[in-house]
């Protein structure tokens, strides 16, 4: 196969899930057409209803990337250009986007000063090709539009091609090469944050479980507004009223219309009532039946849902209910770690110029579950106190980074030197 077609082959895959992005992301943002309401029920609303948004899958993307949070890396140097990235706050945007699509990228190479220069990418701009022995990424190619055509930049382990086509919008077709560079990491600088729990090409949404419940919900909840437009009002009736006439059909109309307050009648023969409004607990009742399975399958925890009565009241009854989303989100953070890990390796190998592969690095990952300050600090200091955890590791469990932990060592350092008497200038004189 030549440049062109190996090129061409990878832009395919980036368009033949372009529908999929598309629809998920309506879901994400509350765009997603009301699927259930019925021709004669927007009749009977006038088109006025023509939105509805319970936004669950938001909610659990939200929630699970909320959990994600990366506190530091083993190397200093790494993390130092980790923060210089900002990473710190990128990395979250990564999650929620494989969360939402399935699939998001993180390429690294060398800024103009040389030092590492790492972006996220989205799925809707990017896609890559693995070996099918070991699942590793054998080519990526990104591609994007400005305002001179469309562009894109082919990777591979020993070089990177840019192409260029004039048209703008182009998929496939008129692309020419621009410029060659190569590569010395000797490896794809791309990595792949894939969102799944089985051997698939393609990462899966953290939402396809819930979108078909999100509709029912949609549509239940379009019910109960139709129903309180049309009977959960109290209706008033009258009998024994003359219909006055209508000035431009000539034909009978309503002589109380809706606005008035107040309804009266000359005529001795005229009764006025009342219709009551109809009740709209049923609705309520099937409202909780979906947000009990939206539970169920998605491990969102019944208080976030807004059902099941009380809300916890302790950190131990808050932990207990979002066991499910804790371990959801763990398991995410073995799948995206294995990536970060690999981001860590490509940044070292840019930095030092060293083969990424002989990097040792590790991710360090806040706790996910939901448990006090207090109650923290308590368990870490008791087991600090007990030997079983050294000074920097405990510190690392308290949430702080790796910068945070040289700066604290340091100053316990110069608090010893200092209680000691120890004159620093002497000892080097």
């Amino acid at each position: 196969m030549t440049d062109l077609d190996n090129l061409t082959a990878i832009l395919q895959r980036i368009d033949e899930k372009a529908a999929t992005y598309s629809t998920l992301t309506a879901y994400y943002e509350g765009r997603q057409p009301l699927t259930f309401l019925s021709p004669e029920a927007r009749a009977a609303l006038n088109n006025r209803l023509s939105a509805v948004s319970v936004n669950i899958p938001r909610l659990l993307v939200d929630s699970i990337s909320e959990r994600l949070r990366i506190t530091g890396l083993s190397r200093p140097d790494v993390w130092a250009d980790w923060q210089a990235n900002g990473l710190d706050t990128l990395h979250r945007i990564a999650h929620r986007e494989a969360l939402l699509l399935g699939d998001a990228y993180v390429i690294v190479w060398a800024g103009r000063d040389g030092a590492p220069l790492v972006t996220v990418e989205s799925a809707t701009q990017m896609a890559v090709t693995t070996d099918p022995a070991t699942r590793k990424v054998t080519s990526a190619v990104k591609r994007w539009e400005g305002s001179d055509g469309t562009h894109a930049v082919h990777y591979e382990p020993d070089r990177i091609t840019k192409w260029h086509s004039p048209g703008a919008g182009a998929t496939t077709t008129g692309f020419r090469k621009v410029d060659t560079l190569d590569n010395p990491l000797g490896t794809v600088p791309v990595v792949w944050l894939r969102n799944g729990d089985r051997l698939l090409d393609r990462g899966v949404s953290e939402m396809t479980d819930v979108l078909s419940l999100t509709d029912a919900l949609v549509k239940l909840t379009t019910d109960m507004l139709t129903a309180s437009e049309y009977a959960a009002r109290p209706r008033r009736w009258a009998s024994g009223v003359e219909l006055v006439e209508d000035e431009e059909t000539g034909e009978g109309a309503n002589p109380f219309p809706e606005t008035d307050r107040m309804m009266i009648s000359e005529s001795h023969e005229t009764k006025f009532g009342q219709l009551a409004g109809a009740e709209l607990t049923g609705y309520e009742n099937a409202v909780n039946v979906v947000m009990r399975q939206i539970s169920a399958v998605s491990g969102l925890p019944e208080h976030l849902l807004g059902i099941g009565g009380d809300n916890p009241t302790s950190a131990d009854s808050i932990r207990a209910s979002e066991a499910a989303l804790t371990a959801r989100a763990e398991a995410r953070q073995g799948i995206f770690g294995k990536g970060w890990t690999e981001v860590a390796r490509l940044m070292a190998g840019v930095r030092h110029g060293v083969d990424p592969a002989s990097v040792e690095v590790s991710v360090t990952w806040a706790d996910p579950s939901t448990r006090s300050v207090a109650q923290e600090a308590d368990a870490i200091v008791k087991l600090h106190a007990a030997g079983l955890l050294p000074t920097t590791y405990a510190l690392a469990r308290l949430g702080y980074d790796a910068t945070e932990i040289e700066a604290i060592r340091t100053a316990r350092r110069a608090e010893a030197l200092d209680s000691a008497g120890v004159d620093l200038r002497s000892l080097a004189s």
